[in-house]
């Protein structure tokens, strides 16, 4: 059964390689026991750039714990659970074909697929390592953000157990990927989807990409 490996958080703080904000909340370390999970994110968890990060459709950001020892060997260093600023780390759940729409029941936590991390600069100067934002984008390996549907605790050791996977067959990697090679058919079905985050739109509107009509 797919589980998650560790609960990460982490709080801002400042740094002179964050960005405009100098300020950055990216190094996540993993945390004992139970932990509440709210609408806007994990107690005890901060974001500097509320611009960019946070809100309803980035509340809660997990990666695998297979992607990372992935990255591990083709960087020859080794990477801790929440070093890439997730909040959970996973184990046993292949994160880049979970739907948009899907939703997985984590201790009394109910979390629904939402949207693939964009890495930005603040990542890029976290990882110090030469053309890591294209790396990362050409590998699709993103992870995915989860919103909250229903708030309670988890806990690492917890279990992942899909609850609901919508009939679209559209996954967060995919669209991510349609975004970045300029599929406007794949980007056209994902504006289609019920309930889809305003941040699809936004990215593809950004490629000239709008909405099938009627």
């Amino acid at each position: 059964m797919p589980i998650v490996a560790s609960v990460n958080t982490g709080t801002a703080v400042s740094a002179d390689w964050a960005g405009r904000l100098k300020r950055t909340a990216i190094d996540k370390r993993p945390v004992s026991g139970p932990v509440a999970v709210h609408t806007l994110g994990v107690a005890g968890d901060q974001q500097a750039d509320r611009d960019n990060h946070g809100g309803p459709d980035k509340a809660v950001y997990a990666y695998s714990r297979e992607d990372l020892d992935l990255w591990q060997e083709r960087l020859g260093r080794p990477l801790r659970d929440g070093v890439f600023g997730e909040n959970l780390t996973t184990r046993g759940i292949d994160l880049g074909t979970a739907l948009i729409g899907e939703r997985w029941r984590v201790g009394t936590v109910l979390l629904e697929a939402a949207l693939p991390r964009t890495p930005c600069g603040v990542f890029r100067s976290w990882m110090a390592e030469t053309g890591w934002v294209k790396r990362f984008t050409a590998e699709g390996r993103t992870g995915v953000y989860l919103r909250v549907l229903a708030e309670g605790e988890l806990a690492a050791g917890d279990g992942i157990t899909v609850v609901h996977r919508p009939d679209h067959g559209i996954g967060v990697a995919a669209a991510f990927r349609a975004r970045y090679e300029r599929d406007p058919e794949l980007l056209r079905r994902v504006l289609a989807l019920p309930g889809r985050s305003a941040v699809w739109e936004e990215s593809a509107a950004a490629l000239g990409v709008r909405p099938a009509q009627g």
